[in-house]
C-alpha cells in the first residue's frame, strides 16, 4: 500500500470549510484491490489524543478517486502522528485485512505533514444515526440481531489476523454498505500508541480497566461490544453498569426498545442480553472471546434469506452519491460573492451549447454591440452599467436571450442590493436552460439574501442533484 493518486477530496464538515486538494503519490507496494464511510452531512470526528497531551481534531472527508470511485478519507493533524513510520506500519498492517464485514482500508498517505487514511465509502451512514438521530424508521429486531452477528464476525476476523486492539467501538463505528449490511470501520484499528500501549479512548462509557489504568487491552473491545448490544436492544444510551444491574436483577425486558412492541421472541432477547452481561463483566478475564460472540449470536439469525436493505427499508443496491461540492456550489453556500463572480466570469457562455452563436449569426450589429458592452461592464465589475446594457439587450431580443445574460444580471442585481430582481433573473435563467445547475445556485444565493434559508438549501440541493446527473450522463 501507499499513497493514492487523487485529484481532489471535498470537505463535508461545513459549507465554509476549505477543500483539500492534495496531489498524492501513486500506490507503491502491497497495493490492495478496490472492493467496493463517513456520514454525508457535516461529519467531523473529534479525538482526544492522550499521548500527545492535547485535544486534537481529526476530520473525515468524502473523496473521489480517478474513475469516480467514492472513498472516505480520514485526515489526522500533524500533532496526532509525529512518527510517520509508525503510521505507515499501522496502516500497512490494517490494509492487508480483507473482509466483507469490514469497511476495508484502501490506502494511506504520508506526505510532508499529512497523514491520510483512505477507506471504502459506506452510503447508508452509521448505526448511531439510524438508532438515535435520524428521523428514522425503526430497525426491526431481525436487523438488530444481524448487526450483532456481523460485528461479532468482524471482531473475530480481526482477532484471528492479530489485530486485537480496537479503539472506541461504538454504534458510530458501525456503518451500512450499499446492500444495507453492517460493517465495522477499520479506522478504529489504527490509533497512535506509546511503547506499544494504547492510552486513548473517546468512549462515553469506557471499559473499567481504562478508568483504572489508562490503557486499552484486547478484552476492552468485548466490553464495548456488550455496550453496543445494550444500545441495539434498547435504542437508547444506557450506562453499562446500570444495564448490567438490571439484567442481574432478572428485569432484562425493561431494557427493550418500546418501539419493537413485542415483535421479537422473548427467549432470543434474553439470550442477547445475557451475552451483553457477560461482555460487561468488570474483570476482563471473565469476558467471552470473539469466537464465543459469534457462536452466541449465530443461532439468533432467523431471517438470513432476507436482504439487509429490505429489513432496513433502504433502496436496493443503490449507492447514495454524496453531494460533492462544486466550486460554484461552495461559493454560493458560503455566500462568497467574490468567488461567485470569478466563476461566472471564467465560465462565460460555455453552458449555452450550440445556441451560443445564434446571437452573432442572426441578429444585427447593434444587438451584438450591446451584449459586448454588458460583458465588458461585468468584466470590469461595473455592475450598474452591466444591468443597464443587459436590460437593453433583453428588450431588444425577440427570442429568449442567453441564460448567461440573466445569470450575470442576477448577480449584478444581487451585489447592488436588489434581491428580488436577482431572484427573478435566476429563475429566468432556469427557464432558458431548465437543467442548468448555475441557475439553481444563483436562486439559492438570492434566497439566502432574502432570509429564506430553507428554500435556499432546497435550491442548493437541486443544483447539486443536476450536477450529479450531468456527471453520470457524461460518464456513459
Amino acid at each position: 500500500m501507499g499513497c493514492f493518486q487523487s485529484k481532489y477530496a471535498d470537505v463535508i464538515t461545513s459549507p465554509d470549510h476549505p477543500s483539500v486538494q492534495h496531489q498524492l503519490e501513486s500506490v507503491t507496494e502491497d497495493q490492495v484491490d478496490h472492493e467496493d464511510q463517513v456520514d454525508h452531512e457535516n461529519q467531523v470526528e473529534q479525538e482526544n489524543q492522550i499521548p500527545c497531551g492535547v485535544k486534537d481534531f481529526n476530520e473525515v472527508y468524502i473523496g473521489k478517486l480517478e474513475g469516480n470511485v467514492l472513498v472516505a478519507v480520514k485526515r489526522f493533524s500533524k500533532l496526532t502522528w509525529p512518527d510517520a513510520q509508525h503510521f505507515v506500519d499501522q496502516a500497512t498492517a490494517v490494509g492487508k485485512l480483507r473482509s466483507k464485514r469490514l469497511v476495508n482500508l484502501l490506502g494511506y498517505c504520508v506526505e510532508r505533514g499529512e497523514r491520510l487514511l483512505v477507506a471504502e465509502y459506506m452510503p447508508y451512514g452509521t448505526l448511531s444515526k439510524h438508532l438515535f438521530y435520524w428521523n428514522r424508521q425503526e430497525i426491526p429486531w431481525e436487523m438488530r440481531v444481524r448487526v450483532a452477528y456481523y460485528i461479532a464476525q468482524a471482531l473475530d476476523y480481526c482477532n484471528v489476523k492479530n489485530q486485537k486492539i480496537y479503539h472506541d467501538l461504538s454504534a458510530s463505528r458501525i456503518l451500512f454498505d450499499e446492500e444495507g449490511d453492517p460493517r465495522l470501520s477499520t479506522f478504529g484499528l489504527i490509533k497512535n500508541r506509546r511503547d506499544g500501549i494504547s492510552y486513548s479512548t473517546n468512549l462515553t462509557y469506557a471499559p473499567p480497566e481504562f478508568s483504572e489504568t489508562g490503557t486499552i487491552i484486547p478484552e476492552s473491545v468485548i466490553y464495548s461490544y456488550g455496550n453496543v448490544l445494550i444500545e441495539l436492544v434498547s435504542g437508547k444510551h444506557i450506562p453499562p453498569n446500570h444495564a448490567f444491574d438490571i439484567i442481574m436483577e432478572k428485569n432484562a425486558m425493561l431494557l427493550m426498545d418500546s418501539s419493537l412492541e413485542g415483535r421479537f421472541e422473548s427467549e432470543d432477547a434474553t439470550k442477547l442480553l445475557n451475552l451483553a452481561s457477560k461482555c460487561l463483566q468488570k474483570n476482563p478475564e471473565d469476558r467471552p472471546d470473539t469466537e464465543s460472540l459469534v457462536s452466541a449470536a449465530a443461532p439468533l439469525q432467523k431471517l438470513e434469506e432476507i436482504a439487509s436493505y429490505f429489513l432496513m427499508r433502504l433502496p436496493k443496491s443503490t449507492v447514495i452519491q454524496p453531494t460533492m461540492l462544486s466550486p460554484l456550489k461552495k461559493a454560493c453556500s458560503r455566500m462568497d460573492h467574490s468567488a461567485v463572480y470569478k466563476i461566472l466570469l471564467k465560465t462565460g457562455y460555455s453552458d449555452e451549447g450550440a445556441e451560443s452563436d445564434l446571437l452573432v449569426t442572426r441578429q444585427n450589429q447593434e444587438l451584438v454591440q450591446t451584449k459586448n458592452l454588458g460583458d465588458n461592464a461585468f468584466r470590469d465589475q461595473d455592475f450598474i452599467n452591466a444591468i443597464k446594457y443587459y436590460s437593453k439587450l433583453v428588450r431588444m431580443m425577440t427570442s429568449s436571450p442567453y441564460a448567461t445574460v440573466f445569470a450575470r444580471r442576477s448577480f449584478s442585481y444581487l451585489v447592488t442590493g436588489e434581491r428580488d430582481p436577482a431572484l427573478g433573473d435566476a429563475m429566468k435563467a432556469q427557464f432558458c436552460i431548465p437543467g442548468w445547475p448555475t441557475a439553481f445556485y444563483l436562486q439559492a444565493l438570492a434566497l439566502w439574501e432574502l432570509g429564506m434559508e430553507s428554500d435556499a438549501r432546497d435550491m442548493i440541493n437541486k443544483g447539486a442533484a443536476l450536477e450529479a446527473k450531468r456527471l453520470q450522463t457524461t460518464e456513459r
